[in-house]
């Protein structure tokens, strides 16, 4: 804002005084508008320093929105289906009509439909088995010897004599990983549902046990041996805290299985407790450091194109004139494979793939570029391409362009941070992976996971 120069102020009329005071007001409520938007500034960044995730919103809308909902000729759209008959069905008959409604003539039958209404039962009573344990004394040494039960567990007396049933941890298990509830809102749902009451220290307290020593704990360790005989396999990664610090959830997903682990960091040394260095797969990935290490120069690899797409259009947002011009075909390059990708197999697939390898072989050769940006985006990705890791995905059926499939598979877990606070100790960050892998895993071999929550886990520990 420019300055008042300097005046003579018993010189000025009263006229000049009035306006020169009229200028200095507007100019003291300019200075504290601006004032009071720097000020929300400085509070913003003052809070994004403690954020843990990105914004919601980058505050920026954009001027032509895409209209909400299924877009022309993605998907399929049908009507509601009739769901399947069921022995607990219900069968009403409708009122045949005697007449018509307008004008008073006599009907005739043509056909039968079927309508159907899908509701939940009322609140079902827990089921409450009540045992009738013997308790005896031997004669010669005094033990005292209790009676067994199928259900009945050893040491169910005295203070922990009345318990719930696997069924309820499992439901409360599942409504907790499976849907992202916090922990301390599930008894509430529980009761209000069932009528069980338990307490969320109880719940936390057996998925540490389950974690640890039962079968979802061997499940746990055979899915995370496991995940190295899968042709491909997605990951990705996102900070989590551990009794407060800084950790890190890293996710790999398959076709048939997912798993999850927590660590303190993360370098190749943890990716390989899932994923060796002599995979004989092909690892979709980001552009993480992580999977760039020597170590792993021998394995496969896909880096995830949408990553480098949104890498250049970040660098775009700030160039002009010629300078745009790397970047441009850089991004036209990506896209057009991507096309090349959803192309049927034949010749003419193979020629596309022959020429896009050639173009971006030149276009990505090593040089000295003017501008810093285009130089670092064509270190970053030229080395990428140079390493083969690029157009993977051209050549290796099944493989996809992008690791999005890994960052959908993280996204409950970035919704539940939030209210969750992560985990607490490092037997919380256990049970934390084993049931999200396992629940995950899950989902994929279960279609209908969500309705019979009860029996999903200990279906999926079962199957072998």
């Amino acid at each position: 804002m420019p300055s008042e120069p300097e005046l003579d102020l018993p010189e000025l009329s009263r006229d000049e005084l009035y306006q020169l005071i009229r200028r200095l007001q507007h100019s003291l409520v300019a200075l504290r508008q601006q004032i009071e938007e720097q000020r929300k500034q400085l509070e913003e960044l003052r809070r994004k320093s403690h954020r843990q995730a990105n914004p919601f919103s980058k505050n920026r809308p954009k001027a032509d929105p895409k209209r909400p909902g299924r877009k022309p000729g993605k998907g399929v759209f049908t009507n509601r289906q009739a769901p399947p008959e069921q022995p607990t069905d219900v069968h009403v008959d409708a009122s045949m009509p005697t007449q018509c409604p307008d004008c008073g003539s006599p009907v005739d039958w043509q056909q039968d439909e079927t309508a159907t209404t899908i509701d939940i039962p009322q609140r079902p009573q827990p089921v409450v088995t009540r045992y009738s344990v013997p308790v005896c004394r031997c004669r010669q040494c005094g033990k005292s010897v209790r009676g067994k039960a199928p259900g009945l567990a050893e040491g169910q007396a005295g203070a922990t004599a009345h318990r719930v049933g696997p069924v309820v941890m499992t439901t409360a298990h599942a409504l907790h990983y499976g849907t992202g509830i916090p922990v301390r809102k599930v008894p509430e749902v529980l009761a209000a549902l069932t009528g069980v009451q338990v307490t969320a220290s109880a719940i936390t307290q057996d998925a540490m046990k389950q974690a640890e020593k039962c079968a979802l704990g061997d499940k746990y360790e055979e899915l995370r041996g496991g995940m190295r005989e899968h042709p491909f396999v997605h990951t990705d990664d996102t900070s989590w805290r551990i009794a407060g610090k800084s950790a890190f959830l890293m996710g790999f997903e398959s076709d048939r299985s997912a798993v999850f682990q927590i660590r303190y960091q993360h370098r190749n040394l943890e990716v390989q407790e899932i994923i060796p260095a002599d995979y004989a797969g092909v690892l979709i990935t980001d552009r993480g450091p992580s999977y760039d290490a020597n170590v792993f120069d021998g394995m496969k690899q896909q880096k995830c194109i949408g990553h480098l797409l949104k890498n250049i259009s970040t660098v775009l947002e700030n160039k002009t004139g010629p300078s745009r011009r790397f970047g441009m075909e850089l991004k036209t390059l990506l896209q057009m494979s991507l096309e090349i990708g959803k192309s049927p197999p034949g010749p003419e697939r193979t020629q596309w793939m022959e020429d896009i390898d050639l173009l971006l072989s030149c276009h990505l050769r090593n040089r000295t570029l003017k501008d810093k940006d285009n130089q670092r985006l064509l270190n970053g990705i030229g080395e990428q391409m140079s390493k083969g890791r690029l157009l993977t995905f051209l050549h290796e059926p099944g493989v996809e362009p992008t690791n999005n499939r890994a960052e959908r598979m993280l996204r409950p877990a970035v919704i539940a941070r939030k209210v969750s606070q992560c985990s607490k100790n490092d037997n919380g960050a256990s049970a934390t992976s084993a049931f999200l892998s396992v629940i995950h895993t899950a989902k994929k071999a279960v279609s209908d996971f969500v309705s019979p929550l009860a029996g999903a886990i200990a279906a999926l520990v079962a199957l072998r």
